[in-house]
């Protein structure tokens, strides 16, 4: 039981908390209805990023056992049989599903476009250097979408662009990660990485955590949550240090491999995370600064 558990990667459901920011965001909390629509939103995500990952586990099992860490997994380690993880997964995708549709039918849409875009990633897509890691920043972005559609609002332009220049970071933070473990063990952990370089992958995690810091500086000041609540600008010193506590560690010690891991194994930018959400609730609540125009 507990290696089935591990399978479905629970730790990697951190990502789904994004399906909260626009109910965040809006900032009618007292609407238990909102609530509970985002947390349907969410469990549905949960469920079905659970069923992908698995469906990418049991294409990639032989490679995953070449892997320094990857081999520990489950499947990879013998400790989930194959036909059992393929049932799995397939009813964590129909159950997924049939949450987000209940939901709302665009709800659901957004929800069937997430599967068929990690189909088309895990069957194709993964190959293509660049492409590979655009597709997991669509993945973030369908996330936040999802959130705004359960509760039938919109998000900031600004947001969206933050929330995928954010991803590109994670996303090739990753892949620079791998490329190291590869040349060092030299084994084929993943086909797109003959295509990159360590320069390249370098220049692209320094370009996206720019762009991701800026995208959130703009919206902090010109969304119409920004205009609504001029003083959201305090949210945007926790983000831009969280980001460069990131790239420091990346850099510094080869970190990256496992995003989550390293969000939340971090003091610093737990410190950072608390500090947005403190800052972030205590604007939305109605704190504003006199210096600030209004």
């Amino acid at each position: 039981m507990k290696a089935l558990f591990r399978l479905l990667r629970p730790k990697q459901w951190a990502k789904n908390l994004l399906v909260f920011a626009a109910w965040i965001f809006v900032g009618q909390w007292y609407d238990l209805g909102l609530l509970a629509s985002t947390a349907l939103a969410f469990a549905a995500m949960c469920l079905v990023s659970s069923a992908t990952y698995i469906a990418n586990d049991v294409r990639d099992v032989e490679k995953d056992r070449l892997h320094p860490n990857k081999k520990n997994r489950p499947l990879a380690s013998g400790q989930v049989p194959t036909s059992v993880a393929v049932v799995l997964s397939g009813v964590l995708a129909v159950a997924g599903l049939g949450i987000a549709w209940a939901i709302s039918p665009t709800s659901g849409q957004i929800v069937l476009a997430y599967l068929g875009l990690q189909v088309a990633y895990n069957l194709k897509l993964k190959a293509m250097p660049v492409l590979d890691v655009f597709c997991i920043a669509t993945g973030f972005i369908v996330r936040a979408v999802l959130g705004a559609a359960a509760i039938q609002v919109s998000l900031s332009g600004w947001f969206l662009l933050c929330t995928g220049a954010l991803a590109l970071m994670l996303g090739f933070a990753k892949r620079r990660n791998e490329y190291i473990i590869q040349h060092e063990n030299d084994v084929e952990i993943r086909e797109s990485l003959v295509h990159y370089s360590l320069q390249a992958l370098d220049m692209l995690v320094v370009l996206f955590a720019g762009l991701a810091a800026m995208c959130y500086a703009v919206y902090s000041v010109e969304s119409k949550a920004a205009q609504a609540h001029p003083s959201l600008i305090l949210t945007a010193p926790f983000v831009v240090y969280g980001i460069s506590r990131y790239v420091l560690l990346v850099f510094r010690a080869n970190e990256g491999g496992e995003p989550a891991d390293l969000l939340f194994g971090d003091r610093h930018i737990v410190a950072a995370v608390i500090g947005f959400i403190a800052a972030a609730a205590a604007v939305l609540s109605g704190l504003n600064l006199p210096f600030l125009d209004h």
